[in-house]
């Protein structure tokens, strides 16, 4: 039996948040071609969650939830999703950012921050479609939300490939290769030097004053931007909290949310537990991607753009 006849058509959806929200998220799930086996509230979570048959889709709503009680159960979730491989769709408000990311984050969960209604529509038929559910409402919003992901994903792997041939580059040169000559500014070690910090921030203030003069929204480089905020936190021993990361993105929550899910699957980024505080993580870039961050600006320095 497979999981529409178990479920009666449609895709399964399991809703968590608090009760007085039930009745709203029904209906979005019904727009979106779906329908909702159980709704567990936030304290019911660790009793409740992983008891259905079959593999539905989580929904998880943070408004109106107390911080206390979203705490374990975030945990629960993540637990339960990661064993039966299940989809997450999270509607979060910004304030949650930190205490859902420090445990919701991947390539199976969608983050969507103060999101509209159709907005969350979209975003459970997509996931529904993806679990194994296919309903009109689904192919309408596939079409182009696919070819967006499909942009992403390229765009990300482009830069995963471009910090690795720089780091790769410098790894040849040291060895006394060959190499690529028309990369052959790349020939110094890839070292940080003193005032890297400053130069990286100087960089990142440049790029919030373009947006100043031209209007945001023309320049939108959520990924660059990242790169450039982690790796300046690294060269200054400090660290970047994901909703520090989300403003540093220079674009709304929920596609910051989007590109630091893909990096971290590309691994370029890290998320580093906050040993104080359990309900927080931090942002950190790989070795990879410190290798190729300080092999730009030697290859920056030799060609004299600093």
């Amino acid at each position: 039996m497979d999981e529409q006849d178990l479920y009666g058509g449609g895709f399964a959806v399991v809703a968590i948040g608090v009760s007085a929200l039930a009745g709203a998220t029904s209906d979005l799930v019904r727009q979106a071609g779906g329908r909702v086996l159980r709704h567990i509230a936030w304290p019911d979570v660790a009793d409740e969650i992983g008891q259905q048959a079959g593999r539905p889709l989580l929904l998880v709503d943070t408004h109106g939830a107390e911080a206390s009680a979203m705490d374990f159960a975030l945990t629960r979730i993540d637990a339960v999703a990661t064993a039966l491989d299940l989809p997450v769709v999270v509607s979060l408000a910004t304030k949650d950012i930190d205490l859902v990311a420090a445990t919701l984050i991947g390539p199976r969960v969608s983050h969507l921050c103060d999101a509209s209604q159709l907005e969350l529509v979209a975003a459970l038929a997509i996931a529904g479609a993806s679990n194994g559910g296919a309903t009109m409402v689904h192919a309408h919003f596939r079409e182009g939300e696919t070819e967006r992901l499909r942009r992403l994903n390229a765009e990300v792997a482009r830069i995963a490939e471009a910090l690795a041939r720089l780091s790769v580059q410098e790894d040849e040169d040291r060895r006394g290769g060959v190499g690529d000559r028309h990369q052959s500014f790349h020939a110094a070690p890839a070292k940080a030097q003193p005032g890297d910090a400053e130069l990286v921030r100087r960089m990142i203030r440049g790029r919030r004053l373009r947006d100043g003069l031209f209007g945001s929204g023309l320049f939108e480089e959520p990924a660059w931007d990242m790169l450039l905020d982690l790796y300046a936190a690294h060269l200054e021993d400090n660290r970047v909290s994901v909703s520090s990361l989300c403003i540093a993105a220079a674009v709304a929550p929920t596609t910051a949310l989007r590109w630091i899910g893909r990096m971290t699957e590309a691994g370029l980024f890290a998320r580093q537990p906050d040993a104080a505080d359990r309900r927080r993580a931090f942002m950190v870039l790989t070795d990879r991607a410190l290798e190729g961050m300080r092999a730009y600006l030697v290859a920056l320095r030799r060609l004299g753009a600093l």
